[in-house]
């Protein structure tokens, strides 16, 4: 009887899984519009009145988008304004849809990446995911190993799409 060899996992491959650079923790939108005269129109005072009494606090521990759901010209003060009410409360707070957040904090995860490891490796970047990780942090961590890997792949050992081969 011949013996059944899992030749995937005796291989090589380094798998590189962008699920665990997910943050957990809550995620939270906040349109400005809401404090917006007839969510267009934006009065310096009472736009400061609004931002002093709304509470806060829900935002504990948040990772925060803000965005205005309007055609509203907002001047970039007036996200500013709201980041110094979040500063205190949440994680991180970005301008953009919950898309931009999580890109905005995939890539200080991989910035954070000591790449070393990955020299002169195989490695094959996976493809499935049941977290969200956005198009830009795959492109990110391509550009950020392919200075270092000997060869790259995207998807599973089973069946990977080449993307790159050091000469």
């Amino acid at each position: 009887m011949e013996e059944i060899v899992n030749r995937v996992a005796n291989s090589k491959l380094i798998t590189f899984n962008l699920e665990d650079l997910y943050l957990p923790g809550k995620r939270d939108v906040i349109d400005i519009s809401q404090w917006l005269a007839e969510g267009f129109i934006l009065r310096e005072k009472d736009f400061r009145e609004s931002l002093k009494n709304h509470n806060w606090s829900v935002y504990q521990d948040t990772y925060v988008a803000l965005f205005c759901s309007t055609d509203a010209i907002v001047p970039a003060w007036a996200f500013m304004l709201v980041s110094t009410y979040l500063q205190p409360v949440a994680k991180r707070v970005v301008v953009g849809s919950l898309s931009d957040l999580e890109t905005v904090l995939y890539t200080e995860e991989i910035y954070k990446i000591d790449i070393s490891k990955y020299k002169e490796q195989y490695v094959i970047i996976k493809g499935c995911s049941n977290k969200p990780v956005p198009q830009n942090a795959y492109l990110l961590l391509t550009q950020k190993l392919q200075s270092v890997v000997k060869n790259l792949m995207f998807g599973e050992a089973c069946s990977s799409v080449p993307l790159y081969k050091a000469r």
